[in-house]
């Protein structure tokens, strides 16, 4: 009897999955996994306007500032909540001596930025402003170490100089400069792209580097130091397999990161950030969905040598990355930032939030004027871009219980190919609310959603939003009224625990419901 029960289930479920084309149904009572906050982390590296014109202006400049960092885009990166930031790099990290950025910056040594258009750096930006920077932005520092040109004692040193409160000469030095108190830097990179700009390293070569240099940064205090493994570039499986067997995972390293940016054509042609078709439009929402298989596989490798999910997997570099803005300096990566940029964010943090059991923090590229940005400046000036609005939208999945979600989704087909058109989360807040976040990734066509909340009887719309815009290359711009941002939203019909949502193409919309 009750086998047929269950078989009479199961064709029921199935039926109702065959006679509706878009059908999310959400398992409202059967969540246990948190989305961490940390997977909604951004990067800023000494490139090209990042830091400097970015954050850093002076404290003698007119644009307002506090301690010489931008009162503007201080206020704005707090709206979204950012829950860490990584610096200095990047491959800039792995040339960085951080001595060269303390002390008084009238003596400072200035060195030359060869990754980034080969300016000089004067280094009047260091440790000291940084963390200052994250202080203003109450946020959780992210320190990549110099493993390619550095020494083990110049990164044993650095974690001193930050998280010793002992009698020693690093503690020393830190009081001389002004900072009494350790700051207690908890995150910690061991290199960057090792296997590239940060030193050309096989994976065998790397892991035992990584393990020496562990070795050597120390806790202090009740600090204890969560150290981030140089992982593999995108779909290199075998840096992974070396390092998770090899590298003593969970001792000698608590996360491992992994680099994936998506490129429209190819890296020696990305293409324009602004002038595209629906041929590119479809190109890169396919490449951004290929990050599934990365998660999944690398993933796979980790359980392998990690049973107990001791290791974190780290994406912190992924984005779009798009041929610079005309006229700009190449080795600045300066990009304009559109609707398609949006959609690409939206599809990656559902991507993190679906593998939240193992994917504990990742850092879009990067924050402010570089790559996949947040937020663009000129003079006095800033532009929230389509993606920051984002960002700003998925704060409520913060450390949130993540959902568990079955999704049928018709295709977005373009010529002989097919993507899903919906991508998903949900999420329960620690005060109930459930807060569901769709795409639409087709640039064409509306779609009818039917979200069923099992687990629950009745269903109340709250409130939602959305971000879209009149065309996939729309965005926001210096002196102009922004093309896309958030929008109230609520072409929303709820009968029951069953909600009906009728959402445009090209758009991310969220509900709040109870």
């Amino acid at each position: 009897m009750n086998l047929k029960r269950l078989l009479l289930s199961f064709f029921i479920v199935f039926s109702i999955f065959v006679s509706a084309q878009n059908k999310i149904v959400i398992n409202t009572d059967l969540g246990k996994e948190t989305i961490s906050k940390h997977i909604y982390g951004h990067f800023s590296e000494h490139l090209g306007t990042c830091i400097y014109g970015g954050y850093w202006v002076g404290e003698n400049s007119d644009i307002p500032n506090t301690a010489g960092i931008r009162n503007d885009v201080v206020d704005a990166l707090k709206e979204i909540g950012i829950p860490n930031l990584r610096w200095p790099g990047g491959c800039f990290a792995d040339e960085y001596h951080w001595m060269d950025g303390i002390g008084p910056r009238s003596e400072r040594p200035t060195m030359i930025n060869t990754h980034w258009g080969g300016v000089t750096e004067d280094n009047s930006f260091g440790t000291h402003e940084f963390l200052e920077l994250c202080q203003q932005l109450e946020t959780e520092p992210v320190i990549c170490g110099n493993l390619g040109s550095g020494s083990v004692q110049e990164m044993s040193q650095w974690v001193e100089y930050l998280n010793s409160n002992n009698v020693s000469p690093m503690t020393d030095l830190r009081k001389a400069n002004g900072k009494e108190e350790p700051w207690g830097v908890k995150y910690w990179g061991v290199g960057n792209e090792n296997w590239g700009c940060g030193g050309s390293m096989t994976a065998e070569y790397y892991t035992n580097e990584m393990r020496r240099y562990s070795t050597f940064t120390k806790n202090y205090g009740d600090k204890r130091l969560y150290e981030v493994a140089g992982g593999p570039n995108g779909a290199d499986y075998h840096w992974m397999e070396t390092l998770m067997k090899s590298g003593n995972p969970g001792r000698s390293f608590q996360g491992v990161s992994l680099h994936y940016y998506t490129v429209c054509h190819s890296w020696n042609q990305k293409g324009s950030a602004t002038v595209f078709d629906e041929s590119e439009y479809f190109t890169t929402m396919k490449k951004t969905l290929f990050m599934d298989e990365l998660l999944e596989k690398h993933i796979r490798i980790m359980d392998k040598y990690d049973p107990r999910n001791r290791v974190g997997l780290i994406v912190d570099e992924w984005g779009n990355w798009h041929d610079v803005e005309p006229g700009t300096n190449p080795g600045f990566l300066y990009q304009q930032n559109t609707l398609r940029d949006a959609l690409v964010a939206s599809v990656n943090l559902d991507l993190f939030n679906k593998y939240a059991r193992r994917v504990k923090m990742a850092n879009i590229a990067q924050t402010v004027n570089v790559l996949q940005a947040m937020i663009l400046t000129k003079d006095d000036e800033i532009v929230r871009t389509p993606s920051y609005y984002v960002f700003k939208m998925y704060q409520v999945h913060h450390d949130a219980t993540l959902l568990p979600s079955a999704v049928v989704s018709e295709n977005y087909t373009f010529e002989d190919e097919n993507i899903p058109a919906i991508s998903v989360t949900s999420s329960k807040a620690a005060n109930g609310k459930i807060h569901l976040t769709i795409s639409n990734l087709n640039p064409n066509k509306d779609l009818q959603i039917t979200c069923e909340l099992r687990g629950m009887e009745k269903v109340e719309f709250e409130e939602g939003s959305i971000i879209t815009g009149d065309k996939i290359n729309s965005y926001n711009d210096f002196g102009k009224d922004e093309q896309v941002k958030l929008s109230s939203f609520n072409d929303v019909k709820v009968k029951g625990n069953v909600v009906t949502v009728n959402l445009p193409s090209k758009s991310v919309a969220m509900l709040k419901l109870k």
